[in-house]
């Protein structure tokens, strides 16, 4: 087996290995079936998500971007127009638009729900109600949200349908990183993304998997929903393989614009997903942007065999 094809089956491999571990831990360890996380806890899953987010920024500019430009320069060349801009910003605007949608269906959903929930009519006295405003400790207090829960906004919003809107928003973005990996054309280039993906989705689906605990989602339907997530970046990886085995000038072309558009969706969601999450928390921002910069000099330094 070529070593360009040998990486991306491990790698097919490992992802799904990974997921399927990754996915199942939360269910089964109590140690994370926690409502709120703390001290060593908070500290552990601070680091690696701003590690992750180093990674993943690495990945996008150094190669994934990098290389889809020079690849698009050539095989588009014959077209007085930044075709390679084109396709990149085509990428990007899908995935916008599919969380934009499932946000907006997301969103009245929740209305409807909220609209359907008749208000209490207990009055309240006054006292109740000073207490209420200024005993922080009041059981009506809504608890702080979470600085560190990663990825994707509403990790730990108490809707099923959320859960099933986030679980499938997710597993869009699972098959355009898998096709990244399986769309590459050298060994290196294709084992820093492997890098990337895996230390990410490794996150990801503990964080998926949290929410759907949280949710109060059945045993069965948590398992089913792990499992077909733990496919999604595999059936990426072998779409992209099957493309680049065959060496047609269209299927060379297809290739280009499937790289450009996963390509879009690394840009979305180094840039307006995984570093937004990191960086807007104001809880040990400096140790945070220093991993961020480790796993980014991680990725730098793999670049230099690519």
């Amino acid at each position: 087996m070529e070593p360009l094809l040998a990486v991306k089956v491990g790698c097919l491999v490992a992802l799904l290995f990974l997921t399927l571990i990754c996915g199942m831990a939360p269910a089964f360890i109590s140690w994370f079936l926690k409502k709120s996380v703390t001290g060593i806890y908070e500290l552990i899953i601070c680091l690696i998500s701003s590690f992750a987010a180093g990674i993943f920024l690495g990945a996008c500019l150094l190669h994934v971007v990098a290389g889809f430009l020079s690849d698009a320069a050539v095989e588009l060349a014959y077209i007085n127009y930044p075709m390679g801009e084109l396709i990149l910003s085509f990428g990007f605007f899908l995935v916008l638009l599919i969380e934009r949608i499932v946000l907006q269906i997301s969103q009245r959903s929740e209305s409807t729900v909220q609209e359907n929930i008749p208000m209490p009519s207990t009055p309240q006295s006054p006292d109740d109600n000073y207490q209420e405003k200024n005993d922080p400790q009041s059981e009506k207090s809504l608890p702080p949200e979470d600085p560190h829960n990663h990825v994707h906004p509403h990790v730990y919003s108490n809707s099923s349908f959320r859960s099933l809107i986030l679980f499938c928003s997710l597993s869009v973005h699972s098959v355009f990183e898998g096709l990244a990996i399986g769309l590459q054309s050298n060994y290196s280039s294709a084992l820093e993304i492997a890098i990337a993906v895996l230390i990410h989705k490794g996150i990801i689906v503990f964080s998926l998997s949290l929410k759907l605990i949280q949710s109060m989602t059945r045993p069965a339907w948590l398992i089913t929903y792990i499992v077909i997530f733990s496919l999604m970046s595999p059936i990426g990886i072998t779409i992209g393989i099957i493309v680049t085995l065959k060496k047609t000038t269209i299927v060379t072309l297809v290739q280009t614009i499937l790289a450009g558009i996963s390509s879009g969706t690394f840009i979305y969601v180094t840039f307006l997903e995984i570093l937004p999450q990191e960086l807007n928390s104001g809880d040990r921002p400096l140790l945070k942007v220093l991993f961020i910069i480790i796993g980014f000099t991680v990725m730098a330094v793999i670049a230099i065999w690519a």
